[in-house]
């Protein structure tokens, strides 16, 4: 069991997470380099904190690939969730209340800042259009798998060469990840930042068009998180 202090540190790694990075997003309008960039680092970053206490995972989609691979319990599973998305919501809300409080607003017509609208999926109005709903989908779990798989071989026991390359490893790959989503989905591969970002633009009235596309920056990435476990778990057997 990893204990409240595991929960505590994965509030404040998503916190982190999603109030810098998704910080940087919204001052360079969603610039590909920096805000690939920027969420990179901030994983490096976390790896190397808060790792030692939770694994730093800051991430559902993460925890759901560790507890289908057996590394961690379903409290546990459960306790980091939670703890991920109250610090995103936390990062969230702060992000949106000292751009609303200097007058800045960040969520354009396909509202990417709020979810990881963008490229393939578009809001007109009140309601989602998607000009190819599936490719949205099948990105976010491309995206979501590779991620999660790579996490799940370099922090794996049998994998000791590594070592402390790791959070480097991890880091570069969700650079890696973005470069390629940002033009396509936004990026999402994270739940509970999708949830944190939508959520604050509702609250200080920045619109609902983020929470209309919320569900797929949330199913998509777990269904990528799952099977990069069952990927995992396949080639493991073989081995």
């Amino acid at each position: 069991m990893k204990g409240f202090k595991a929960y505590v540190a994965e509030a404040f790694g998503t916190f982190v997470l999603v109030f810098f990075a998704c910080g940087v997003a919204a001052l360079t309008n969603g610039s590909l380099v920096p805000t690939a960039l920027s969420f990179g680092l901030v994983i490096v970053a976390m790896a190397y904190t808060i790792g030692p206490v939770s694994g730093c995972h800051i991430n559902p989609a993460v925890s759901l690939g560790c507890l289908l691979t057996k590394r961690m319990s379903l409290k546990d599973f459960f306790g980091y969730v939670v703890a991920q998305i109250i610090g995103g919501l936390l990062g969230g809300m702060l992000l949106f209340a000292i751009c609303k409080m200097a007058g800045m607003s960040f969520v354009s017509e396909g509202g990417w800042l709020g979810d990881a609208c963008n490229g393939l999926v578009h809001v007109t109005g009140d309601k989602a259009t998607f000009g190819n709903y599936a490719a949205a989908i099948l990105v976010e779990v491309v995206l979501t798998c590779v991620f999660v798989y790579v996490i799940l071989n370099v922090t794996s026991a049998k994998n000791e060469s590594v070592g402390k390359k790791a959070g480097l490893i991890i880091g570069l790959t969700l650079t890696l990840v973005h470069l390629l989503g940002i033009g396509l989905t936004g990026t999402s591969v994270n739940p509970a930042r999708s949830i944190g970002t939508a959520v604050a633009a509702l609250i200080f009235g920045d619109g609902t068009k983020p929470l209309i596309v919320l569900w797929v920056f949330v199913v998509a990435p777990l269904i990528g998180g799952a099977l990069a476990a069952l990927i995992y778990k396949i080639f493991r057997e073989e081995e």
